[in-house]
C-alpha cells in the first residue's frame, strides 16, 4: 500500500487514529511524533502527516528538517571516529555519535571481533534512540543476521542529502533508484539519516551518479522517468 499524505501538523495536535482508520492499532511513531503512557500521539514539529500501512502501521512528520534526530529502527549509515574498550564511536549525524557494540555484528564473539578500523562506513540500525540516551546501533537484525548490514568496505562515495530527500528515495512512489539502475549498473544504500553511500562502474559514472542524486530531489515522481532518462541520453557512453 502507498504513502499517504493525510494533513498538515503544527506542535501539539492530536493524532486522531479513528480518522486515520487505525484504531485499534499500535502504530509505530517516527519523526515529528511523540506519544505518552495513554497511547496518544501528539505532533512535536510542523509539517505533514503520514501514514504507511504495508508491513505495520506507522505514522510520521515529513518536513524540511535539517538535522538528523535519532529514532528507533531507523537504518543509518555512520562513520567510525573511535574505538573503545567494548565498543565503537560511530557519527550518524545526531548531536550525540552512536553507540556499537563488537558484539553486535554477524558471528562476532569475545574473542571473534570485528575487524572495524576508524574511518570505516558501517550501515546498521537503531536499537535505542532517546532523548535520555546515547543512540545505540547494530548491525545485525533480531535472528543475528547481518542482511545486508556491517562495514562498507568496497569503495564508493558517501554523499550527504536531505532527510525528505533520503526517505523519499527509500519510498515504493520514487522510482528514481530504479530508473537509474536501468542505464548505469551500480551500488547503493541509503540511510535515513540523510547520506547515501554509491558506487559506480568507474569514477566517472560515480560522478554521474552523484550529479543526478543530487539534482533529482526537487523533480516530481509524475516526471521522474522522463528527468533521468533525457539526462542520461545526453552523457556520452550512456546508451
Amino acid at each position: 500500500m502507498p504513502i499517504n499524505s493525510i494533513s498538515v501538523k503544527l506542535p501539539g495536535d492530536v493524532i486522531d487514529k479513528e480518522q486515520l482508520g487505525i484504531k485499534g492499532k499500535k502504530p509505530l511513531t517516527g519523526p515529528g511524533l511523540s506519544e505518552d503512557d495513554g497511547g496518544i500521539i501528539q505532533a512535536c514539529k510542523a509539517g505533514c502527516l503520514k501514514l504507511r500501512t504495508e508491513g505495520g502501521c506507522t505514522l510520521w512528520i515529513d518536513n524540511q528538517q535539517k538535522r538528523y534526530v535519532a529514532t528507533k529502527g531507523d537504518a543509518v549509515i555512520g562513520v567510525v571516529t573511535s574505538r573503545q574498550t567494548d565498543t565503537f564511536i560511530v557519527d550518524i549525524g545526531t548531536s550525540s555519535p552512536a553507540s556499537l557494540s563488537y558484539l553486535s555484528f554477524e558471528n562476532a564473539t569475545k574473542k571473534n571481533r570485528p575487524d572495524v578500523k576508524v574511518g570505516d562506513i558501517v550501515y546498521g540500525k537503531l536499537l535505542v534512540a532517546n532523548k535520555h540516551m546515547e543512540p545505540e546501533m547494530v548491525c545485525i537484525d533480531s535472528t543475528g543476521k547481518a542482511k545486508g548490514m556491517g562495514v562498507i568496505r568496497t569503495g564508493g562515495t558517501l554523499v550527504y542529502v536531505s532527510l525528505q530527500w533520503a526517505r523519499r528515495l527509500l519510498s515504493k512512489e520514487c522510482a528514481f533508484l530504479s530508473l537509474l539502475g536501468d542505464k548505469l549498473p551500480y551500488e547503493v544504500t541509503v540511510g535515513l539519516n540523510g547520506r547515501v553511500w554509491v558506487k559506480g562502474r568507474s569514477v566517472e559514472e560515480t560522478v554521474i551518479i552523484i550529479n543526478l542524486l543530487k539534482n533529482s530531489e526537487t523533480i516530481p515522481d509524475s516526471m521522474m522517468s522522463k528527468y533521468v532518462n533525457r539526462a542520461l541520453n545526453k552523457l556520452v557512453g550512456v546508451k
